[in-house]
């Protein structure tokens, strides 16, 4: 955000775009505990992931669903993996595409990092169906 005024046109798409990936529930939340010390992180992240990369025309949400999946198992970000499996809902990525993700994973980044992650996705999967249920 270029000041407390009047954010970026690159900060709105990027609020927009957040919003619309990961929910407003979930982003209201973040949006209400932000503090002085994580808003630099938070209009760095909306700007450049959310304003910047989700927001290009070239893919799908879906497609830079899939892609962001396989790139947090691989690197081990298990809270960030488990929220993005969540953003499925709002990206149209369905488990067929997640479980191809993880396969590469499995090949390209090691056997126990996809293990890893497809365990949280089943976890999160059960959530998902009981929360839907409720």
């Amino acid at each position: 955000m270029t000041d407390a005024v009047s954010p970026s046109p690159r900060y709105l798409q990027g609020m927009a775009t957040r919003r619309v990936v990961l929910g407003e529930e979930h982003v209201n939340r973040v949006e209400t505990t932000k503090t002085a010390f994580d808003q630099p992180f938070q209009e760095l992240i909306t700007e450049a992931a959310w304003g910047h990369v989700w927001s290009r025309p070239a893919w799908t949400k879906r497609e830079r669903s899939i892609v962001t999946i396989a790139l947090l198992a691989a690197l081990g970000q298990d809270d960030e993996l488990t929220m993005h499996i969540r953003a499925t809902a709002n990206t149209g990525a369905t488990q067929e595409d997640i479980c191809e993700a993880l396969l590469h994973v499995a090949i390209y980044a090691g056997v126990p990092a996809a293990n890893h992650a497809i365990k949280l996705a089943k976890q999160t999967y059960k959530e998902l169906e009981a929360e839907q249920a409720a």
